[in-house]
């Protein structure tokens, strides 16, 4: 049985892959100050006029950062008319530009969690015990 998308799950898939083909292609002509951008998630509204566009930069300084969303965002009615253009919809969505920090964040929790195992098998070493070995008992 094929699974079933809801029409705004569609539309974000599809604002998605164009956003970032206008992004990759159009866009980098028009504006070449702003660095290599990747469309990360795109989450449109449920009547459709709203859609929240998740970008990521090959960047780490957040004035950086900013400036490039604001340059997006300056940009969106100029990204919005390419997209009406590329997508068959009546109404294409307002477009807002912000960035993902999904994946900061998770890299921030998974280095977290990297020093807490280390810390934890240096405290094990100290007090004589083998933490990988009271992990392969169970």
């Amino acid at each position: 049985m094929a699974r079933e998308f809801s029409r705004t799950d569609r539309v974000g898939h599809q604002i998605h892959k164009e956003v970032a083909s206008i992004l990759q292609n159009e866009f980098k002509n028009r504006d070449p100050r702003l660095g290599m951008t990747t469309v990360s998630g795109v989450e449109v509204s449920r009547d459709l006029s709203y859609a929240k566009v998740f970008v990521t930069f090959f960047e780490n300084d957040k004035e950086k950062i900013a400036e490039y969303i604001e340059i997006l965002n300056e940009n969106k009615g100029f990204i919005r008319t390419l997209l009406s253009k590329a997508m068959r919809m009546r109404a294409v969505p307002a477009l807002r530009f912000l960035q993902d920090a999904s994946i900061t964040e998770g890299m921030r929790i998974s280095n977290l969690v990297s020093e807490t195992l280390s810390s934890d098998r240096e405290r094990a070493k100290a007090a004589g015990r083998d933490l990988d070995d009271e992990s392969t008992q169970d």
